[in-house]
This record gives C-alpha cells, sequence and structure tokens, in this order.
C-alpha cells in the first residue's frame, strides 16, 4: 500500500497571524466548579485563544480539544516567536478548519501548565501551590470548564467539537453529556477505554517523575527544584509510542548520530539524540504535576461503561467522525472501531474513516490530505443532512486506501 506523506510545515495559505492568549475567569466563590471527584475548585482561570470572526447568529464556532501535552495555543504565531501553534497546519484560512468561516477557540485543559488552573496554581484558601493537594479531576470536569468557557464568549451551541487523541476522548465526552451544545463531532486517533498496555505506559511514564529524587512528594515547586530526570524520561516513553515503527525506522533506522558507532553507553544511535532531544525540549514547555494528573484522567476514561450511557445524545444526535490511522499502536484502529461500534449500536450517524499513514499515533498532528480532506468535507455538511449509514472500502483520488463509513 502507498503511503501518504506528511509535514508539520506546509500548510495552505498565510495562517491566522499573530495571535495571543487570554483569561477567563469561570469559577469563583460565588459559581465553584463542582467536580466529579465530589471536590470543588472555587476559583478557575482558563487560557484560551480564538481565531476567524463569530458570526451574528453565533452559528459558526468549532471548539477544539487539545491532547496530553497541548495547549490553547493551536493556531498562528505570538509575538516575539516563530513557531506556529500546535495544529497550525489544520487551522486556518482556506484550511481544512477554515477561519474563514468558522470561529475556532482553543483552551487549555483544567489541571493543564499553560495558564489555566491546576496543580501548579495557587491555591486562594491556603496562599500556597496546590501541588498534590489540588483535586482529582476527570474528563467530565474538562469539558464542564469548556462550556464554561463558552458561556463566558456568548456561544450556547458549536457547529462542532473537534480533537484528537485525548482531544477525542473530550469530543466524544462532550457530545455524550451535552449533545444540545454540539451539532458534530470530530474524534480522530482517540479511545473510549484505554487498554492494560496504553494503562502500563502511562504507569511508567508517572513512576519515573515520582521517583525522581526531586520530585519530594510534589513539594518540588516549594523548593524551587524540578524532578526534571524524571519527567524527560517520561516523555522520551511517550514519544516512542507516537511514532510508528515505519517511521523511526525512516527517520533514523540505525544511523550513528556522530558518523561512526562510539561502542559506548551514551548517545550513539541517532534515534537516541531525538528522544534525548524530545525529552530535554519537554521541560520547557510541560509540568510534571500536570503529567500526572492528566495522564491519570486518561487511565480512567470510560464513558461507555455506565448504562444508558448514550441516552441524552440518542434523544438529541449529535453527528460524528471517527478517523483513525493504520499505524497508530497506541491508540490502534480497534479503539476507533469500539467508539463506532457503540455509537452505530445507539442509532447514530457515524462517518469511520482508517487512513494510511507511516507516522503512527502524531499522524493525527500532520498535514496528511486525505485526513485533511475528511475534516474539511465533513464540517461543510448543513447540520441535519446526514441520514443513513453505509459501509465500503474505497481509494481516494491519491490511491490511498482507507476504509471508511459514509452517509448517503
Amino acid at each position: 500500500m502507498t503511503r501518504q506523506s506528511a509535514s508539520r510545515t506546509e500548510p495552505l495559505g498565510p495562517g491566522v497571524g499573530r495571535v495571543e492568549t487570554r483569561l477567563a475567569t469561570v469559577a469563583d466563590p460565588d459559581h465553584p466548579l463542582q467536580l466529579v471527584s465530589g471536590d470543588h475548585l472555587d476559583h478557575v482561570e482558563v487560557a484560551y485563544e480564538t481565531y476567524g470572526s463569530l458570526s451574528p447568529e453565533r452559528d459558526n464556532a468549532v471548539y477544539i480539544c487539545h491532547a496530553l501535552t497541548g495547549d490553547a495555543h493551536a493556531a498562528g504565531i505570538h509575538d516575539g516567536e516563530t513557531k506556529p501553534g500546535w495544529w497550525d497546519n489544520i487551522i486556518g484560512p482556506g484550511r481544512a478548519i477554515d477561519t474563514d468561516q468558522w470561529f475556532v477557540v482553543s483552551s487549555n485543559l483544567l489541571g493543564g501548565c499553560s495558564g489555566t488552573t491546576g496543580p501548579t496554581s495557587m491555591n486562594p484558601a491556603t496562599g500556597q501551590v496546590w501541588g498534590t493537594a489540588f483535586p482529582q479531576i476527570d474528563m467530565h470536569d474538562f469539558v464542564e470548564v469548556h462550556l464554561r468557557l463558552a458561556a463566558h464568549l456568548g456561544i450556547e451551541k458549536f457547529h462542532a467539537v473537534v480533537g484528537g487523541s485525548m482531544g477525542g476522548m473530550q469530543a466524544l465526552d462532550w457530545s455524550l453529556t451535552h449533545p444540545d451544545t454540539l451539532d458534530n463531532a470530530v474524534i480522530v486517533a482517540a479511545s473510549s477505554r484505554l487498554t492494560a498496555q496504553n494503562i502500563a505506559f502511562s504507569a511508567v511514564g508517572r513512576e519515573a517523575i515520582v521517583r525522581d529524587r526531586d520530585f519530594d512528594d510534589g513539594h518540588y515547586l516549594d523548593a524551587d527544584r524540578r524532578p526534571d530526570t524524571g519527567l524527560s524520561i517520561a516523555r522520551m516513553l511517550a514519544h516512542i509510542t507516537y511514532l510508528s515503527e515505519d517511521a523511526f525506522a525512516e527517520k533514523f533506522g540505525r544511523t550513528h548520530q556522530f558518523g561512526e558507532p562510539r561502542r559506548g553507553f551514551g548517545v550513539d544511535f541517532a534515534v537516541e539524540s531525538y528522544l534525548d532531544h524530545q525529552g530535554e525540549t519537554f521541560l520547557t514547555r510541560f509540568d510534571p504535576l500536570s503529567y500526572i494528573y492528566l495522564t491519570r484522567v486518561m487511565d480512567y476514561f470510560d464513558p461507555f461503561g455506565t448504562t444508558g450511557a448514550t441516552d441524552l445524545v440518542v434523544a438529541d444526535p449529535v453527528n460524528y467522525l471517527v478517523v483513525c490511522f493504520d499505524t497508530d499502536w497506541r491508540f490502534s484502529p480497534a479503539h476507533s472501531r469500539r467508539i463506532v461500534r457503540h455509537l452505530e449500536g445507539a442509532g447514530l450517524p457515524v462517518s469511520f474513516f482508517t487512513i494510511a499513514s507511516s507516522w503512527g499515533h502524531d499522524s493525527f498532528l500532520m498535514k496528511l490530505d486525505p485526513y485533511h480532506d475528511l475534516v474539511r468535507a465533513f464540517l461543510e455538511v448543513p447540520a441535519g443532512r446526514r441520514t443513513g449509514r453505509a459501509s465500503r472500502r474505497a481509494p481516494h483520488h491519491d490511491g490511498h486506501i482507507c476504509t471508511r463509513e459514509v452517509d448517503r
């Protein structure tokens, strides 16, 4: 099978240009955020960005839910920087999520470390950093904060909620629990229930952090130090799961970083240098406690595990696009098929595609034309036009094969 080439750096058009991250207060003592755990937060700030213009009817909004280590900066460029947002290749004028048509909202998750309230924020009750006293959080809590931000922006209903990986989990949870607030859900390279292997990878990453002597039971912020060794190892481990074996072979093979083998225990192979770089650069943009909290949320996510899980969305249907990638072994196509089975079993309209890509789980971040074309086309179909479903296997215009569930 011919593989689709991919790039993070080949978007269409000039992009959304200069952008800034804003803050919104969505919980205060008079309107606390009640959490699934039973705890509550009296103060929650959310970092967010918007792109495009909200229509007078306020009916063209699209919400972007980010993955584990993402943030609010999904597109455009911040002043003084040259690197665009993490999903810039899909968001912008003329791109799959076209900001000439859609008003796009992107926010940082509750528990994150890029402006939204989390374990590194100040606990207003104590005047100290939350640390491990920050309450346990749940996927429902993420969605509740998203909805409060929507209310702050004056948006009652979204044309679509879009997310990849853990962002897709949020989109799924949102659609099941608050279907009256969106028409469409785009779920990419996601899971509705992690396997034991998935949980194991995250467990090792968390252990690398907490066993670092500088973790200090989560009090490292008080001591002005961080468990950087543990965090970098966690990132290196996770990054191995984000790429397929084909991608590693294509990018690195058995190439030696310095031309000739050094026969030592330090960095010698190019892939080792790459992972070392990934671990080091991660330290500049992520916090160990956020990593621990957010990975744990994924472990417990099981939206179809309760009786009546689809009752609300059956009563107020949402249209679904579910996309996966054939070489993704972190959240393999079986994860997406499970989502589709549950949704179809409830009689909901679902379009399902498996895209050929050599890049594994990271494919959802890449500019793959068949993938982006699917998202564009799905968003442009007016609400209410998707009725009935049919399965077939067909080549795309570029000859790449995907399995797809199409509406007639």
